[in-house]
């Protein structure tokens, strides 16, 4: 099963696929955890160009191009290969990023992500997308401290960050059966079991 993490900085992704994998490890349920973009060495090359430096250094397009050049390599050497032997994997990001932050908040246009989509994966798409919702004003609260290089995103402002908030919730309410909107101000616990709950009712 492959099954995808989303959502605005902040809203505790990476917690809850700490958790997910730990509980996967708990019942011996074969899996790999990864992320994007990265997951390979010239992939992991292409998010240090994307994540750090000047916040207009690339515009929504070359974000895109880069992302699935990117993704190519990641799905071609781990997603794919897993898959096809049976494992779970468990990634942070994956293709509904691209649709929010370069598709919609990016001003590239939902279709030309689609289209690129199709010619760079064909109909590869996760079995399910776990999307954390989490007020703007929340996330800022949680992310005011860190101490990294990967800010650029965060780095483009509240407008932005509202164009992700949204783009999430019109990328779920396409396709609500697989794209699961969780309420990230709940308790660690409590979004755990809400995952837990909708990756085993699949996996039944």
């Amino acid at each position: 099963m492959f099954v995808v993490f989303e959502g605005v900085d902040g809203a505790g992704k990476g917690t809850q696929i700490d958790k997910c994998c730990a509980y996967l490890d708990r019942y011996n349920i074969n899996h790999v955890r990864t992320r994007e973009p990265g997951g390979t060495s010239g992939a992991e090359a292409i998010r240090n160009l994307l994540v750090s430096g000047e916040v207009d250094r690339f515009d929504g397009m070359s974000e895109l191009l880069m992302m699935y050049a990117a993704r190519h390599l990641h799905v071609k050497n781990i997603i794919q290969p897993a898959l096809a032997n049976g494992k779970w994997v468990i990634c942070d990001r994956f293709s509904g990023s691209s649709y929010v932050y370069q598709g919609f908040a990016g001003g590239v246009g939902l279709e030309t992500v689609r289209q690129l989509h199709e010619t760079v994966l064909g109909p590869l798409t996760p079995d399910v997308e776990i999307i954390l919702d989490l007020p703007v004003s929340v996330s800022l609260e949680r992310i005011k401290d860190r101490s990294h290089d990967e800010n650029r995103f965060e780095s483009k402002g509240l407008l932005f960050m509202e164009s992700v908030r949204n783009g999430f919730i019109q990328y779920a309410n396409e396709k609500p059966t697989s794209r699961i909107v969780i309420d990230a101000r709940e308790s660690v616990e409590c979004i755990h079991q809400q995952i837990i709950a909708e990756l085993m009712d699949r996996a039944s």
